[in-house]
């Protein structure tokens, strides 16, 4: 008989409802008892996820919002079992990018027990914070520098507990009353090394984000490549045109043949540029937060980001 394990986030979920509810999906399917595993605030996920591989399961279920997924797939990451998605908090990145059910913990678990193996690329970090101290990480969605990243520093946990992602639109108005430019220098898949001013990069293995923003419309959770957005309003006219940009053209005109005729060209605005690569090193004037996934990192003076191609295996419906 076949085992799995479930890491459980117990402020993210109703533990009570959940284990009523794998103990059916346990029974429908003819799985054994499945290996129940709680976050602490001390361990978000990876002594647990280090535990269900030591005995064995053929899949680790995440029960959480994007930060347990993360950590449960940063351990996953080079193994053969499989990450089965069990979305709850705010975010739920992987799971909308994957297009998978959000609200339905039947359908998840029956999909956790039955379903079919994807491989997906993995973002890899290694951040460094001008103190000799490196960090080594993984993220599924994307990393941010700036902007993005000083938004989640800025976000208020009850309010976003209470309203989801508009948290975020009030944390954003709070941060824009800065001039928030980075100075960096990059390089992109060992060529030259350039120099850029920025109010934020993003550095994507998807492109949705809260809201069914499509911010990279040409990312692609199993291409092995990363996809990067420069983000560089000089003026309210940059911050109108990047608006019209993610919002009209990537959320509306894109998503369809009709709209995809309709756009008049696919050049870039000045104000917001895109780049790919398998890896990019950013190096910062000064220390700059840094975030992966919606977790805070802390402040890095620079930053090296490659992709892991087919690294980890997603457990998604058949067909």
């Amino acid at each position: 008989m076949s085992r799995a394990a479930i890491v459980v986030n117990p402020v993210k979920t109703d533990p009570e409802r959940l284990r009523e509810a794998l103990a059916a999906a346990e029974r429908r399917h003819g799985w054994e008892d499945t290996l129940w595993l709680e976050t602490t605030e001390d361990d978000p996920g990876t002594g647990q996820t280090r535990e269900a591989l030591e005995q064995g399961v053929d899949v680790v279920i995440a029960a959480g919002g994007d930060g347990t997924v993360r950590t449960v797939a940063e351990e996953l990451r080079g193994t053969d079992t499989a990450l089965a998605l069990l979305p709850s908090g705010t975010g739920n990145l992987l799971a909308r990018n994957l297009s998978l059910t959000l609200d339905d913990v039947e359908h998840a678990l029956d999909t956790a027990f039955d379903g079919a193996d994807r491989a997906i690329d993995v973002g890899l970090a290694e951040l460094r914070d001008g103190r000799d101290g490196t960090e080594r990480r993984a993220f599924l969605v994307m990393a941010g520098l700036g902007i993005d990243a000083k938004m989640i520093a800025a976000t208020d946990e009850d309010l976003k507990a209470k309203a989801g992602w508009i948290a975020y639109v009030h944390a954003m108005g709070r941060v824009l009353r800065d001039k928030n430019e980075l100075r960096l220098r990059y390089q992109l898949d060992g060529g030259h090394t350039h120099s850029l001013r920025a109010h934020t990069v993003m550095i994507g293995n998807c492109g949705s984000l809260q809201a069914d923003i499509l911010l990279l419309p040409d990312a692609a959770v199993d291409d092995g490549i990363l996809d990067i957005v420069v983000l560089r309003p000089e003026s309210i006219v940059g911050w109108a045109r990047i608006v019209v940009k993610i919002f009209w053209e990537n959320g509306v005109l894109r998503r369809t043949s009709v709209g995809r005729r309709l756009m008049r060209d696919d050049r870039e605005v000045h104000a917001m540029n895109y780049l790919k690569g398998k890896e990019i090193v950013l190096t910062s004037s000064r220390p700059e937060q840094v975030e992966l996934d919606g977790d805070l990192f802390g402040e890095v003076t620079s930053m090296r980001v490659r992709v892991d191609p087919g690294a980890l295996r997603v457990r998604v419906p058949r067909g």
